[in-house]
């Protein structure tokens, strides 16, 4: 008897990936590390430049001039803004794992695949971010900026478009993984729409963010920080209620 209640103590809630304490924290911090990376973001491309230059940036037909225009003014800053943003997507891919195990079935997982591979995409963005950063630094603002602009599309559809393509899944795999969530009674209709809308946020090569983004993306802490504590406290998802119309 007592070799049966030790065996039990010690094995884990969840043998798979992630498990309990790598799904619990990155679903607390995954969204939140996001959030704040969105808001540096905006933060790093307001701060560096002056009124003329902000105008300036703003009526150019992509954000990617202002943004390299932003890290020649204040390096440090915009370089720090974009790693807390790629560090909130590589904590975010266990962290919406764990939702799919929590939730279940198949609807979830490919929901959560999608997801994913939605993250790998923001990983190559990322690169091409830092790539025409460093330019900067070695062929000078102007010259940089013509020669990412003349190759844009290039870069951000990446090799055989295998990233852009990749990228589609954050919207696919959002809407399949918040109605597996809601189906399963997880996530209540409010939770479900806030996965749903925080999935909405941009994709793409220097691209500018907003105070919006940041607001959908505390959405989304909103709905998975509660969840990653239950995680942690091995506790099993409390009912949302999914048969009412409005539920949490």
């Amino acid at each position: 008897m007592f070799a049966w209640i030790v065996r039990d103590r010690l094995a884990p809630m969840n043998p798979y990936f992630p498990g309990r304490w790598i799904g619990g924290v990155t679903l607390v911090l995954g969204p939140v590390v996001m959030c704040a990376g969105y808001l540096m973001r905006y933060l790093s491309s307001t701060i560096p430049l002056s009124s003329q230059q902000q105008a300036w940036a703003e009526a150019q037909p992509f954000a990617a001039p202002g943004q390299l225009l932003a890290y020649t003014s204040q390096p440090a800053l915009v370089t720090l803004s974009y790693a807390v943003f790629t560090l909130g997507a590589v904590l975010l891919f266990p962290a919406f794992v764990a939702l799919a195990q929590r939730v279940g079935g198949g609807l979830a997982f490919w929901g959560a695949t999608l997801l994913v591979a939605g993250l790998f995409a923001r990983l190559y963005f990322a690169g091409a971010d830092q790539s025409a950063f460093q330019l900067t630094e070695v062929v000078g603002l102007e010259q940089a900026t013509n020669a990412v602009m003349t190759e844009y599309v290039d870069i951000s559809y990446g090799p055989w478009r295998v990233p852009v393509w990749a990228s589609a899944g954050q919207y696919a795999g959002t809407l399949l993984l918040a109605i597996a969530a809601w189906r399963s009674g997880v996530f209540g209709t409010a939770r479900a729409l806030m996965l749903l809308v925080a999935g909405g946020t941009w994709m793409g090569v220097l691209k500018a963010a907003s105070i919006p983004d940041v607001v959908v993306t505390g959405l989304l802490c909103v709905a998975l920080v509660p969840l990653g504590t239950q995680v942690l406290r091995a506790r099993p998802p409390a009912p949302a209620g999914r048969s009412r119309v409005l539920s949490w």
